[in-house]
């Protein structure tokens, strides 16, 4: 895979740009939209739930960017994913080039957006007084993870695509449900210890509270907790690696 990166390099890196000319294609604001977007949403969010968690939860603003933060950047690569083969079959039904080069492309664009806004992040975390300590350096660890988790949905979500059209519109659904139980403007401390073990079954709360233990609590998270976003991240990238192996000729009677 590494080798087919490097040999298809020209590629993938025009694909990159194209992929970002055409996001932002007749805006007036560009590229500052990836900034704005997430910031207007917060902003949004923050009105809306304030007062109802905000009382209660310490450093709510911080808590509330660490969830928006995470989940805007495994939408937006999964979403964007998730078309990559139907939108690029006039290019690889005429070249022989692999097709999750398409898929990639549009992990690197989210990832830059998730970065720019990663930046703001550490500018509110400043602003709110929170100290900044070594252990931030671990927040490597949950974005690695992270990359590899959206990559694999990805894969899954744009093979399921070329078979099923619906696919587009129950993930609409499914992400609107993972929202709300990824813990994003509440706080799951006042629940059961088994209800808040329930929580850990969804790999997107895993990320965002990894953020938060670092960020807000400044503590690392157990070696369990670890090895459990390893293995989510594992299991849906072989996942998808399958699912594009075994399905790698049949995307062309169906695109």
């Amino acid at each position: 895979m590494v080798q087919k990166l490097i040999r298809y390099r020209f590629l993938f890196e025009e694909l990159v740009k194209r992929d970002f000319k055409q996001k932002y294609k007749r805006t007036v604001l560009g590229m500052w939209w990836s900034l704005l977007s997430p910031l207007l949403q917060l902003l949004v969010m923050a009105l809306v739930f304030t007062r109802l968690f905000g009382r209660t939860t310490p450093h709510y603003t911080i808590y509330l960017f660490c969830g928006n933060l995470v989940f805007s950047f495994y939408s937006d690569a999964t979403k964007g994913g998730m078309n990559t083969i139907m939108g690029n079959a006039s290019i690889f039904t005429k070249v022989n080039v692999p097709k999750y080069l398409f898929l990639l492309s549009k992990n690197v664009q989210a990832l830059i957006n998730f970065l720019l806004i990663l930046l703001v992040f550490f500018l509110f975390v400043a602003f709110d007084g929170l100290p900044f300590t070594w252990k931030f350096a671990c927040l490597l660890y949950p974005v690695f993870c992270l990359i590899l988790f959206n990559i694999g949905v990805g894969m899954v979500l744009s093979a399921l695509y070329v078979f099923f059209r619906d696919v587009q519109y129950l993930y609409d659904v499914f992400t609107l449900l993972l929202m709300y139980m990824s813990a994003i403007f509440y706080n799951i401390d006042g629940y059961p210890a088994t209800v808040q073990n329930l929580f850990l079954i969804n790999p997107v709360y895993l990320f965002i509270r990894y953020f938060r233990k670092i960020v807000i609590e400044a503590t690392i998270p157990s070696v369990w907790f670890h090895l459990l976003m390893l293995a989510d991240a594992a299991v849906v990238l072989a996942l998808g690696c399958w699912m594009y192996k075994k399905y790698n000729t049949k995307f062309l009677y169906y695109v």
